[in-house]
Order: C-alpha cells, then structure tokens, then sequence
C-alpha cells in the first residue's frame, strides 16, 4: 500500500487540515489543481479499438487463413460454387465472433455508470447538492440510510452508521462506522470502520466526512485499474483450434505440394497439375468444421441456460468443461446470504436450531432429542429479548428490512412464538457502547428494559443468571460465547431488567445491575446443495478454493461443513507479507482465504494459473472483477451480481448456486467430447478424399475416382446431414467421474490420429478398388465407376457415423439414441438417389444410374468400416484393461 494513501487512514489530524483549508470553499484555481492532483471522477474509458478492428479480428485463425486461401483460389479457378460455400462458412464464423465479442468488454463502462450519483455537500456553508464528478479532495459529504457512497470519504461523525460494503470487500454484514483514527499499516479494507468507499450503500443511520480521493483514487478505481491490467485470456479451446488450425495448413500445404511435385515428375501438364493440387486441398480443407464446432457450443449454451447458467461468449461452454479450480467466493454463493441463528445458549443448556434462512419455519432440540421450547423458560426468554429488542421486521414476500442480525434473531423467536410487548422507548445500537436497549410495557405494575449487544458489554452489565440463584460468575458464560465464535459463529448476548410501571424512558445508567438471559450464535447457512456439488467436484477431479472478504473463523469453519480440504486459512494482511515463491507452495495446500482485497484475488488466480491450472472465479462484486475477468472462466452472480461483475465474467449464475456450476462443468465436458467427436467424424472423411486426388496423380489416372464436384457435394451436403447430427448426441455416462483433460491436451489425441490414418486408408482403398473393377468392366462407364466411388465414399462416412457415436466405448447399445442421426442418414441416403437417377442432376454432376447389385456391393464394403472401427475399440479398451492390472 503506497505511502501517499496511507496518510488519510491512519492520521486525523492531517484529514482534519484537509477539511480546515475547505472552510472558506474552493476557489475554481484551487479545484482545478486538486483535480488534476487526485484525478477525474468519472472512470474514462477509451476503446482501442472500433467495430472494424473486432470484426476483422474474428478471422485471426489458421483454419480460417486456410479457407479464405482456398476461396480465392477456386474464384480465380471459376469454380464459384465452392467459393460461395467456403465464403459464407468463413463469414458466418466471424459474424457470430464479432457478435460476443462485443458483449463482451463493457466492464469499464459499468464503472463509469456507478462513479455518477449525486451528492450533498457541505460548501461556504450551504448545503448542496451536487453532481459526484464535480466532488473534489476536501469536499465535506453527508449521507443517510439509502444513499450511495460517491467518493472515498473520512468520517468525522456518525450516529448509527452501518454501510454494506459487500461489493466492494466481500463482507456479507453491514459495516459499522466510527471516527476513531486507526493506525498501523496496510489495514483491510473490511477493517477501515473510518472510511466510507465510494459505490458503498449506506443502510442505516447518517454520517458525514471530508472527501480524501475522488475517481481513479478511489478504491473502486484502483479495481478499475485493475480491470485494465486484467489480460483477458484465450481459453483452452480457443488455443487448442488455433493450434489444429496450424496443424492443417501445414500438412495440407505440405502434401498439396508433394502432389504437384510428383505429378510433373508423371508428365501433368502444370494447369492439370496445377488444378488437381487445388482440388486435393479443397478436398482435404474441412469448411464444416468450424460452423460444426460453433454449432456444438450453440447447443451448448442453450443446454447450460435450461440449468441457469448463461454463458456471455462460446468458447468459455467449454472452458468450464476443462476447469481444474474454482475459486468461490463465500457469501451468496456457497451460503444462502441469510443469517440464521443455529445454537442458542441459557442456564438451562445447549439447544439447537433448525430452519434456514429467513422462513420462520424450525424446530428448537436439546443434546440431539427435538424440544418444545415452552419447556425452558430461559429459552422462551432469550427467544423474547432477541424479538422485541430489535429494530427488523419480515416482508410479506420473504425477505428481512433491515439489518441481517436482527433478522436473524426475529426468525429464530418466530420459531417457537409471536411476542407482543408494546414498546415505549429505546436506545439505539452505538459502536461505542456496543448494545442495544429497548423499554416495554409489562403489566400494570411493571415495565421491562430488554438488552441485546456483544458478550463481553452484556456480560459486564449482569448480576444475575435467570433461572439461577447463585453468585452470578460469568467465566461460563465466556467460555460458552467462545466456543460458538471458534465455530465461526457470530454471537449476541441478551439480558433484561424490570423496572416501574412510571418509567417512560430508558437511559443510558438504566442499563445495569441485568438478568442474563443466554446466547444466540449464527451463520449465514452453507447451501444445502452445494455440499453435494463440492463432492461432485472432487470426483471430477476439481479442487475448490474459497476467497472471500469474512473473517478467517468463519471461512474455515463454512469450509469444513461443506467438505472443503484446506491446511489452514491465510488472510489478505499474511498475503501481502509473502513472495510469490512462498505462496505458490502455500497454493499446493491452503484453500481457504479471508479478508482478501481485489489484488489478493487476481493474484492467487494468476499464481494458479503459472502452475498450469485452468481457473474458473465466481463472484458477485465490484472487488470480484479483476479476477472474473483475468481466470480462465468468470462466473458472476445473476441475482446479486453487480453490473461490473457480470459485465467482467465469461458466464452468469441466473440462481448464484454454486451447485448450477457443477451442472454447467458436465455441460461443458459435453461440449468438448462432441468437438471432439465431429473432428473423429470430419478429418477422416476429408482426408480420404483429399487421399483419392492425391493416389489418382500418383497412379497417372486421367479420369480420378472423383470430380470436384463429387468432392464439393460430399462436403456440403455430408457436413450438415450427418456431421451436425453429432452435436445432438445424448451425454456420455461419467462425464463427471472423468479428470479434466490438460489444458495443453491437443484435439488431436493420438487415437484420433491412429483413427484418422486408419479410416482414411481403408475408405480410400476401397474406393479405388470398386472404382477399379468397374472401370475394367468394358461394360461400363468412367461415370458409372464415378458415381460407385462418390456413393461409396458417403456411405462409409455414414457406417463411421455411428461408430463416432463414442471414441472409447463400443455403440451396440445405443446404436439408435439420436433421433437425429437417423433423421440425418435417411436424408442423405434420398439425397444420393436423388444424384444417381435424377437425370438433370446426372448432366450437371456427371452421375449415372446404378443397379442394385452396385448398392448390394457399396453397402457391403462402406459397412466394414463400422465392425473395424468397433473391433479396434474393443481390443483398445482390452489393452488397457491389461496394463492397469
């Protein structure tokens, strides 16, 4: 924390000068120089680049430079057809890119749209309201219960200040303020109680302090810095194309070459060489893979919104899916956001509660045996004090007006009963004094004081135990308030005093000489389904973190209920102190952390990342940005997300479950295992193809098993009736039981390859061969034996179809799960009749009628590549059966 912020928490006495030189109001010279000393106050935000630069952007791929290549070359070869079909393939993609990618960067702006509420201000004396851009350093600023932080402000006076600070520091409790100067250095956020941060909402009581940073100053601009330095990294998915891309044009160019090299070496003329080089790598160019790769992320997000997660741009559906971390944020997500008292402690004993959240719904149990609690008076007492000394009150909807504590108190007395007294007057909660007291009617004869406040207050304002007799000794009652706060509880104690029927008014020498009446501990409640998601997580081999802005005890103690394995906590201050050498070992082992600020966060995300991790962040905050917007994967809140956070992330909780990310996790692995499959399905079939044009040069034909556009009508017509069936496949089972794959896993996993060497060899061999025989028959044509070819090549990828059902397991069983698969096939079998006995269709593509013999034959041979395919699997899978014994 640099020295020149420093100043403002630790020492009043130079805030107070501040103030001082603003008595008389500032001048226009002496505003222009303190701002140009503390900076503007709206967030400028400066696009680099325009709408141009992002759509051309989205054609910044190999796979693509190899299909733009091959559209100019088949324009300047008039073959118009194919450069209309790889044209609208390769715009379509960058429509679609430029589309997301320009939802995708507003994080910034969002910061300027909450850097610009009013303000009321204290100048020559006049209260003002004034826009929050024309705030400046030393301005005085007054604020009530409802209104929005506008600056970074040092308060010099309050009454009953609570602000929630939840989106800026991840504390899930409104933030009591005081006046008092804290000193000591790099002090949390969550600690400053004498600082009031800008974009904060003030929820209770008034205050008004002197204005010590303005705009990039500002805690909320210091994020905003952040955000810019966040790089916005491409997911796995994204590199791994890229680097397939890359693969292709390589192996593509290289054979395209060999080709014309060995076809000059035949006699080709250079034009016929020339053209048959460019047919092969038309012919090996898969155009359908990328729409059929957006098409399985297309699916994939609408699969992911039925289950509330909505995903902001495509290629994080699959991001999801190779998550090795994620790091969660506590409040809201992993619990309900909704304090809740559990235990309660009297003279009589322990008594637990149970319910959650803000439904008066529980039952009270003792020692494990369910209770009454009209049984124990104690109980019924303390029950009472939490009900009437409190200031909440439930809305009809669900839901608590006002502050959570009191709440949660409210909820636990409804449980057992309604509590009616009327109320006469009260001493509102200070943070000096530490308790709250309220005076209620009685009876006739006697009026009650009911106390609530910290242990240590009430305790010290007892003489009595109710229900006990004894010398009032407290040392239990100690011991008691902290093991409920070593459990991560936060606890209230409760006492109350009779007095007179006469008394009207409580004072503050009233509150003493008490009857304690017992404890109440609460939490805000870990989600009751998350703790089956975590399990999930470990079996899918993805390890949680949780980073949130609460105390150390309660992080912990949340994470050991929901099964979170962690060797201790570290806080943000233990943080600061530690190289990053240090921490990445502290990684290996610590997976809870409190207290932490935005740097904190983003840090422990980059830190992840350099040991190869790939990170999925949720978060709900302005605090939260930085990170959502450096991880791998970002994952905002829907609910109680801020605009910053949602516009940071890559998806968004529509219900903030951290249960609906494991969902999304299997969504996304999904995704990938049908990428996965529509390259198994789409390499083979085009290598094939690019295999005949190659073997036909080689072999010196004149008349090649295949015209160009035989190939072009395999490429189109195939692509959409049978590679986007695939998409469509039902999930594997054990998706989550799998590891997730290494982020620097290729596509292209060595029994694709052995697959793609394997199909391709045995559909082009067949080819040849019935292409062959036929064109020895004297009593066919070149066309006839054409037309065999072209029909035996579709079937074979029809046979292969299915058989890309699944890489690893054998698809007997399921052979008919994917109505559209079938629906795709049916239509493509009409489609090559249509070719083959169509007349005007045979005079354009050269094809003539066969006899059904011919198809006897076709169906025979294409059909052996499903049983080898399945064989090889099922020796595979025996191999390794053998080598994990």
């Amino acid at each position: 924390m640099s020295g020149e912020v420093k100043w403002y928490r630790a020492n009043a006495e130079e805030t107070f000068s501040l103030l001082e030189s603003n008595k008389e109001g500032l001048s226009e010279d002496e505003a222009s120089f303190r701002l140009s000393t503390y900076g503007y106050n709206e967030v400028e935000v400066k696009k680099k680049h325009g709408p141009l630069y992002l759509f051309a952007r989205q054609f910044a791929s190999p796979l693509i430079y190899v299909l733009i290549a091959a559209a100019i070359v088949t324009f300047f070869l008039k073959e118009y057809v194919d450069t209309a079909v790889i044209g609208g393939v390769v715009l379509a993609n960058a429509i679609i890119g430029f589309v997301q990618e320009k939802k995708a960067e507003n994080a910034l702006e969002s910061l300027a749209r909450m850097m610009r509420p009013e303000a009321t201000v204290l100048r020559n004396g006049q209260r003002k309201v004034i826009p929050s851009r024309e705030l400046v350093a030393g301005d005085v600023v007054l604020f009530d219960a409802g209104a929005r932080v506008p600056a970074d402000v040092r308060l010099f006076q309050t009454k009953n200040l609570r602000i929630d600070e939840s989106a800026l520091t991840g504390e899930s409790m409104a933030v009591e303020k005081k006046t008092t100067a804290i000193f000591g250095e790099d002090v949390p956020l969550a600690d400053q109680k004498n600082m009031a941060f800008a974009a904060t909402l003030v929820t209770q009581g008034v205050g008004s302090g002197v204005v010590v940073a303005t705009g990039p100053r500002t805690e909320i601009g210091k994020i905003s810095e952040l955000i810019k330095e966040s790089e916005s990294l491409s997911t796995p998915l994204i590199r791994t194309i890229n680097h397939l891309g890359k693969l292709l044009f390589v192996v593509i160019l290289f054979v395209s070459v060999l080709t014309f090299i060995i076809g000059r070496l035949q006699g080709f003329e250079n034009l016929e060489i020339f053209l048959a080089s460019v047919s092969l790598a038309v012919a090996a160019i898969p155009e359908g893979l990328p729409a059929l790769i957006t098409i399985s992320l297309a699916i994939g997000v609408k699969s992911m919104a039925s289950k509330n997660a909505i995903i902001r741009n495509l290629p994080s559906v699959e991001t999801l899916g190779s998550a090795t971390v994620i790091c969660s944020d506590k409040t809201g997500t992993l619990t309900m956001n909704q304090m809740t008292v559990t235990t309660i402690y009297t003279s009589e004993g322990w008594f637990e509660v149970t319910g959650e959240g803000y439904s008066p719904k529980g039952d009270f149990a003792s020692e494990g045996v369910q209770i009454s609690p009209y049984d124990y008076g104690s109980l019924m007492e303390t029950l009472k004090a939490g009900s009437l000394c409190n200031d909440a009150y439930l809305r009809e909807k669900g839901g608590v007006v006002g502050d959570p504590t009191e709440g949660a108190l409210l909820v636990s007395a409804l449980k057992a009963s309604s509590f009616h007294m009327p109320r006469i007057d009260s001493l509102p909660f200070e943070s000096e004094k530490r308790f709250m007291a309220t005076l209620h009617e009685k009876d006739g004869n006697t009026n009650i004081i009911f106390v609530k406040g910290s242990p240590e207050t009430i305790i010290r304002m007892c003489s009595a135990k109710y229900g006990d007799n004894e010398v009032f000794d407290p040392t239990e009652i100690l011991e008691a308030a902290s093991n409920m706060a070593s459990e991560g509880l936060r606890v209230i104690a409760m006492a109350y005093r009779e007095v007179k029927s006469d008394r009207k008014e409580v004072e503050e020498e009233d509150i003493d000489d008490l009857v304690f009446l017992g404890l109440q501990g609460m939490r805000d409640p870990p989600r009751e389904e998350v703790r089956e998601a975590i399990k999930k997580c470990k079996t899918a081999g993805i390890r949680v973190i949780m980073i949130t802005g609460d105390h150390g005890l309660t992080g912990h103690s949340i994470a050991n209920q929901l099964g979170i394995s962690t060797e201790g906590v570290l806080t943000g201050s233990e943080l600061d102190s530690m190289s990053d050498e240090h921490l990445h070992e502290k990684l290996k082992h610590v997976s809870v952390f409190a207290r932490t600020s935005p740097e904190d966060k983003s840090r422990i995300v980059r830190l992840l990342q350099e040991q190869g991790e790939v990170v999925a962040v949720t978060g709900d905050g302005i605090n939260d940005a930085p990170a959502l917007k450096r991880a791998d994967i970002g994952v905002a809140m829907g609910k109680s997300g801020t605009e910053v956070a949602k516009e940071a992330s890559d998806m968004v909780l529509a219900d903030d479950n951290f249960a609906s990310i494991v969902n999304a996790v299997e969504e996304g692995r999904d995704v990938y295992d049908k990428i996965q499959k529509v390259i198994l399905w789409t390499l083979p079939t085009n290598a094939a193809e690019g295999l005949a044009v190659m073997g036909a040069v080689l072999l010196g034909i004149t008349n090649p098993p295949l015209l160009p556009l035989h190939i072009l009508w395999i490429n189109t017509v195939t692509a959409i009736g049978l590679g986007v069936p695939i998409v469509f496949e039902p999930k594997e089972s054990l998706l989550l039981r799998r590891h997730p794959r290494p982020p620097d896993e290729p596509l292209l996993l060595p029994v694709i390859k052995q697959r793609i060497v394997l199909v391709a060899l045995l559909m082009v061999t067949a080819t040849f061969l019935l292409f062959f025989f036929e064109i020895n028959d004297q009593k066919t044509t070149v066309a006839t034996a054409q037309t065999i070819a072209l029909n035996t090549i579709v079937f074979f990828e029809i046979f292969y179809l299915f058989s890309s059902k699944s890489i690893y397991e054998n698809v007997f069983g399921r052979l008919f799960s994917n109505m559209a698969m079938l629906v795709g096939v049916v239509v493509i079998i009409l489609l090559q009749l249509l070719i083959t006995y169509n007349p005007l269709i045979n005079s354009v593509l050269d094809t003539t009628p066969l006899r059904l013999v011919d198809w006897v034959i076709i169906v025979i041979i294409a059909s052996s590549v499903f049983f080898v395919i399945e064989t090889e699997k099922m020796l595979r899978k025996r191999q390794k059966s053998k080598i994990t014994r």
